[in-house]
């Protein structure tokens, strides 16, 4: 007779996933404060604006953000029932923070963009759409999946 449930890493990895990037929509959109959101940005080469405010402003959302996550992962894992190791915790949290942070401030992601031919996509601010926010929530997306991997070690 063989099982019909599936392996226990696959349920801890679904389970990783589905909580992390809940947390982190609700970082992103509901935690986030508006200073943060309208900072984290900021570079010196334009003018009237500080790179020191703007690593400030997105150290202090990824704090929050990964506040957020690692609440909302163990909780959620507490509460399923599903355990998970804390060593692979800790790390997917780490790789979601830096991950988070280096997007957050923009020109990495929009010279990123650049390079792979996004260049007119990432400055899409039309119809309806936002190109940039598109690619930072994608490349989020991307980087939970990881980190989901990561905690289901």
């Amino acid at each position: 007779m063989t099982s019909t449930l599936p392996p226990l890493r696959a349920v801890r990895f679904a389970v990783s996933y589905a909580l992390l990037r809940a947390a982190a929509d609700i970082a992103d959109h509901w935690i986030q404060s508006d200073h943060q959101a309208a900072t984290k940005g900021q570079h010196d080469h334009t003018e009237g604006q500080s790179s020191a405010a703007g690593r400030r402003a997105c150290a202090a959302h990824v704090a929050s953000y990964t506040a957020t996550q690692a609440v909302v992962l163990l909780a959620g894992t507490g509460l399923l029932g599903v355990r998970l190791r804390p060593v692979p915790v800790a790390a997917a949290l780490a790789v979601s923070a830096v991950t988070h942070y280096v997007a957050d401030r923009r020109e990495p992601l929009r010279r990123l963009a650049e390079a792979t031919g996004k260049g007119t996509f990432v400055r899409l601010a039309d119809h309806g759409l936002n190109g940039g926010y598109l690619l930072d929530q994608s490349w989020h997306h991307g980087w939970e999946t990881a980190a989901a991997l990561i905690a289901s070690a």
